[in-house]
């Protein structure tokens, strides 16, 4: 078998058989398929797409090419959230620490950021001494200790994974279907949990960019799921605006601390408890949205789904400091705000969510390419969202970089992403659909 006739098989629109799709994956795991020949076979997948059964066959063959965590020491049920990634998404931040406040253990292996979307692992590395790179011990240390982890990918849990996740977000190849749903299910399959809520984003700010695509990314991934033995759920989310105020990691950072204090967005503290609602309901702990809703704000309310918080970042080198002093976090050099244009009609019609993802990797926030630095402190607090009147003058959101040449191409960018209206805009639904 040559990894040459793969990649062209795959090019030529041909489904792969299961051997011919481990044979490349456990060779570019072991380093005999170089980086260059992955990125043609993601590419070749992004163009040609792949069916159900390659698409649960690559799953599996990445989740296997690393260790399988067994978690049944700590639980019989460790639970477990994904989210396939948007603008402003700290869901994670506050949807474990609510979920562990309820004696319920919470185990992930997280991500870094892919094209336009933030990820979890950049914002939590905002917080100093804060680590992602847990060994297996250690990861199942903090989950018995603690009841909450999460970790970044380490070299034996889907190293395949690994490996390809960073060539994509550099090679044009993030918003494939089958290779976001294998990415996420081989960590989730790896990592051990066996109940797992989706948070499958949808909206121009997602990686899928309608409701039919998001269905169908859910569908797949609860399929797979299902094959593996875990228990599966989904959430369709909308992503057609940031999710809460902030984008960028350290602001993102706060806002889930203020969010666990009871100030956070409307907007982002509902998209959160509805996600963590699911949770508990496939997991049997609530019979009912009702019952769910009672018991996650009884611990946010009480101070406990904070202090879980806490725990969680300073069990993993973390300053606990951070709940009470944001001074602790990285600080951008200039911090101002962005008037709505004096030409503005009086209410926000739209904020195109991706193009507010990719001013924050311009800005540094993300990656442009493979092994980029990033800047914790820079990103975008929004005052107003959609629908809101704004005077023309008035601040529409605040601005944090580092650099000011960064600052005004960001600032011309970001006005340029907002629309505006006479009449009030239809209203964005925040949660699309439930899949169980």
């Amino acid at each position: 078998m040559r990894t040459v006739d793969i990649i062209e098989k795959k090019r030529d629109g041909h489904a792969l058989t299961r051997e011919e799709i481990d044979f490349f994956i456990q060779g570019f795991t072991r380093g005999d398929i170089a980086d260059y020949q992955a990125s043609a076979f993601a590419m070749a997948i992004y163009l040609r797409g792949m069916n159900e059964g390659e698409t649960t066959n690559l799953t599996l063959s990445m989740a296997h090419s690393g260790e399988i965590l067994d978690l049944s020491s700590v639980s019989p049920r460790v639970l477990d959230k994904h989210s396939s990634g948007g603008v402003g998404d700290k869901t994670t931040l506050v949807v474990a620490p609510l979920i562990a406040a309820l004696d319920l253990p919470f185990g992930k292996m997280s991500g870094r950021g892919l094209g336009f979307s933030g990820g979890t692992l950049d914002k939590l590395e905002s917080i100093p001494g804060w680590r992602a790179n847990l060994s297996t011990p250690e990861f199942i240390a903090q989950l018995q200790r603690i009841g909450i982890v999460v970790s970044g990918q380490t070299p034996t849990l889907a190293p395949a994974d690994g490996k390809l996740y960073a060539l994509r977000d550099v090679t044009g190849t993030v918003s494939s279907l089958p290779l976001i749903a294998s990415s996420i299910m081989c960590k989730k399959i790896a990592a051990g949990a066996q109940i797992i809520v989706l948070d499958v984003k949808v909206g121009k700010g997602a990686f899928m960019k309608t409701e039919a695509d998001a269905t169908a990314l859910a569908e797949m991934m609860v399929k797979i799921g299902k094959g593996a033995g875990r228990v599966v759920g989904a959430v369709i989310s909308d992503m057609n605006q940031p999710l809460g105020n902030a984008v960028g990691n350290a602001l993102e950072v706060i806002e889930a601390i203020e969010t666990l204090k009871g100030r956070g967005p409307a907007d982002f503290v509902e998209h959160c408890l509805a996600v963590a609602e699911q949770i508990l309901l496939i997991a049997g702990v609530a019979q009912n949205e009702n019952a769910a809703r009672a018991k996650l704000q009884s611990v946010l309310q009480s101070g406990k789904a904070l202090q879980k918080f806490g725990d969680w970042i300073e069990g993993q080198g973390g300053t606990r400091r951070v709940l009470e002093d944001y001074a602790v976090l990285p600080r951008a050099r200039i911090i101002e705000d962005v008037l709505a244009p004096r030409d503005a009609l009086p209410r926000i019609a739209a904020i195109e969510a991706d193009e507010v993802g990719y001013t924050g990797v311009d800005l540094g926030g993300g990656r442009a390419k493979k092994g980029d630095a990033i800047d914790y402190a820079v990103g975008i607090v929004f005052k107003h969202k959609v629908g809101a009147r704004v005077a023309r003058g008035e601040p529409l959101l605040t601005l944090h970089a580092n650099d000011r040449a960064k600052f005004d191409a960001a600032k011309a960018r970001l006005l340029a992403a907002y629309a505006f209206s006479d009449a009030p805009p239809e209203k964005l639904k925040l949660i699309h659909k439930i899949i169980r």
